[in-house]
């Protein structure tokens, strides 16, 4: 009995072992085989590279992946990126990508980040008006403009632009890491060049002010300018006294009443009769 139990446990361990040496000679095979298809040449990021940067030979290199496990748009040569910008923070070993980078010729830094037909407008700011320093590259913004039109006195605050980006802060092309504010004296926009034109008329015609935007919300609105008396509610506005002139010239237009005319009544009576006569 003890003999026969000790050999189908033998059994058991054998076929366990066996079914074991299978699975581990299988994963094997795959490891084996796909070392011998990665030889595709990729290239990937040596180090942090953020936005601004002209890629140079120290920072990217050359590895080799399985083919069929590669993004599309991928360089296999460091030859066909270097000297471009990057226009798109790029991790160590994150794949180098066409959309990751500055067109040919484009250069690096700020001018390789605006896009044809746009353009890149500073505006000077300070902590109020660049929201306590939370207008950051890569946030929203709109562009708010407090006046006087020409021919009025009254102050006047109008939306000039909507859901323009943010291109820079000071020299700074991207972000804060940590997302701290960042204290700046210049914000750069990047515009169209007609609303470029706006925002340098609206810097030499009044107080500029940024209003922060969510960056999901890329609605605009038709927003009506706000005057200084819509401030204040429940205000009575005086009506102007009315000129004299026109006072005059009012009476003058009404005619005086004719004068009623005097009548003469005589009663006559004769008999037994009574008339009467007027004159």
């Amino acid at each position: 009995m003890n003999r026969n139990r000790l050999l189908f446990i033998g059994i058991v361990a054998l076929v366990l072992g066996a079914l074991m040496s299978y699975v581990v000679y299988s994963a094997l095979r795959r490891t084996v085989a796909a070392v011998k298809e990665a030889n595709t040449p990729v290239v990937v990021a040596a180090a942090d590279l953020q936005v601004g940067t002209k890629l140079e030979d120290k920072d990217v290199r050359e590895i080799k992946l399985p083919g069929n496990e590669l993004p599309q748009g991928f360089y296999q040569r460091k030859s066909d990126i270097l000297g471009r910008g990057v226009v798109q923070p790029i991790s160590k070993g994150e794949f180098i990508l066409p959309s990751k980078l500055a067109a040919e010729n484009a250069g690096a830094g700020m001018p390789s980040l605006i896009p044809p037909g746009m353009r890149a407008v500073s505006v000077r700011v300070n902590e109020v008006v660049s929201v306590a320093g939370f207008v950051v590259p890569g946030t929203r913004v709109d562009v708010l403009l407090t006046g006087s039109p020409t021919g009025t006195n009254e102050p006047v605050t109008t939306t000039v632009l909507e859901n323009v980006e943010v291109l820079a802060a000071g020299q700074q092309l991207q972000r804060n890491a940590e997302g701290q504010p960042q204290s700046v004296p210049v914000i750069t926009l990047l515009t169209s060049p007609e609303d470029a034109q706006k925002i340098t008329m609206a810097s030499n015609d009044g107080h500029i002010q940024l209003t922060l935007r969510n960056p999901l919300d890329t609605s605009e609105e038709n927003i009506q300018s706000v005057k200084n008396s819509a401030l204040y509610k429940g205000t009575v506005v005086e009506k102007p006294a009315e000129p004299a002139r026109a006072k005059t010239r009012h009476a003058a237009l009404v005619k005086p009443a004719a004068p009623t005319p005097s009548v003469y009544v005589i009663e006559m009576i004769k008999g037994d009769k009574k008339e009467e006569a007027k004159f």
